[in-house]
């Protein structure tokens, strides 16, 4: 699971990565608004951890844009604001959950796995055409023939299907599937599409991964 944290404050910033990493999950950390919002918009998370108060765009407006986007990863928001009024607009600019600070880390570690829980419910199986992804399985299908998959070309495949019909670049493709601190080429991309290719596109089977030419890859039936 990746977490994205969003928060300007550095003491909190780094217990929150910490104590988030030793419960298993993968957490990308950083302290700008804008920078946050590029981050959820161009790579995929499993949840956003965001303050209110941050600089350049406040969680309020990340939130609202991500909506506009339709970007659906649940949104837990923040802030040492209590009132009513704040956690109304917290709410109501799109954050599925609101806690407050200071708050206990065993309380936000179970509001998360209530968040995580309520999407995988939601999106537990992935189709495009006669190809099935289920995300709580880890399996992969195409027809009646089951596809096995290493765990990066699972994600590759789970990026390129909850974006289909939508051309990703390399780079994008390259931010939401490789870690942050990832130091190869992109052509690393260029190679998993390839393995991916070879498993999916099979003979008497339509193809599904198309390249772009000088852009990157799209999948759609």
């Amino acid at each position: 699971m990746r977490i994205l944290v969003v928060e300007d404050e550095p003491r909190l910033r780094e217990l929150l990565s910490r104590n988030l990493t030793r419960e298993g999950y993968q957490v990308e950390a950083v302290e700008d608004g804008f920078v946050g919002f590029e981050r959820a918009k161009v790579s995929q998370f499993d949840l956003i951890l965001l303050d209110v108060m941050l600089p350049t765009m406040s969680g309020l407006e990340i939130c609202m844009r991500l909506k506009r986007l339709k970007n659906s990863t649940p949104i837990l928001m923040l802030t040492a604001r209590d009132s009513v009024d704040d956690r109304v607009a917290g709410l109501d600019a799109g954050a599925d959950d609101y806690l407050v600070k200071p708050f206990a880390f065993v309380e936000l570690a179970a509001r998360l796995r209530a968040l995580l829980r309520r999407k995988s419910e939601g999106e537990t199986v992935l189709r495009v055409g006669d190809l099935s992804l289920d995300a709580a399985r880890r399996e992969a299908t195409r027809g009646a023939r089951t596809i096995e998959l290493t765990a990066r070309e699972f994600l590759l495949l789970e990026h390129l299907m909850k974006n289909a019909g939508r051309v990703l670049t390399r780079d994008q493709i390259l931010a939401a599937v490789w870690p942050e601190d990832f130091d190869g080429s992109s052509n690393i991309v260029d190679t998993y599409v390839h393995y991916l290719r070879d498993k999916i596109d099979t003979k008497g089977k339509a193809p599904l991964i198309r390249t772009v030419r000088g852009v990157g890859y799209a999948l759609g039936a």
